[in-house]
Order: C-alpha cells, then structure tokens, then sequence
C-alpha cells in the first residue's frame, strides 16, 4: 500500500524527522543498620540500548551535478546524514553508567 502526498513516490510520513529515544534507568538498594546508620547504593545508566541520535538529513539540492545527457550524476549531498543530533545533553551521546555510596548518620 502506497499513500500519497509525498514528494516523488515517498510517503508522506518519510518527510517528518526522527525522534529522539533514549533509554535511562536506575536502581537503588537502602541497608538500614542498628541506631541511626542508612547506606543507599544507586546504580544508573544513561542511554542503555547505546542508540545513536542522527541528525536530518541534508535537504539542499543546489550542489547536485548533472551529466552531459540531462541524467544526474552526483547529488551532492542530497538526502544524507552527515552529522549527529544535538540531544541536549552537551554533545555526550553514549551509553553512560554511575554509580554512588551514600552513608547518613
């Protein structure tokens, strides 16, 4: 099945860009002791799945070359990644764990 209203013979959803999934988790264990001492330990894992973040990709067609007959030879670019998203997070898009020992008293 082919729904029309895109460019060309691409769908109309293929035009919209990507969103961004990541998956964050976290885990934590309190030991309570005797009198008034509590040891929490924290696991977390920022991007588990490790999913890269594409940015869209590029929609300049004036680069595109074109053979001495008329058919395209080069597009220049056109319609390729070349770069990862900005996903806020300072440019850090890898998987990440951390871990903490906290002690009150």
């Amino acid at each position: 099945m082919q729904i029309l209203g895109g460019i060309g013979g691409a769908a109309w959803f293929d035009l919209l860009a990507r969103n961004y999934v990541n998956l964050d988790a976290g885990l934590s264990r309190t030991f309570k002791f005797p009198e008034r001492y509590t040891i929490q330990f924290r696991a977390e894992g920022f991007n588990v799945t490790n999913t890269p973040h594409f940015a869209n990709p590029n929609a300049n067609v004036s680069n595109l070359v074109l053979n001495p007959n008329g058919t395209v030879k080069n597009l220049g670019g056109f319609a390729q990644v070349q770069s990862v998203a900005n996903t806020g997070r300072n440019g850090i898009d890898e998987r990440q764990f951390r871990f903490s020992l906290r002690v009150s008293f």
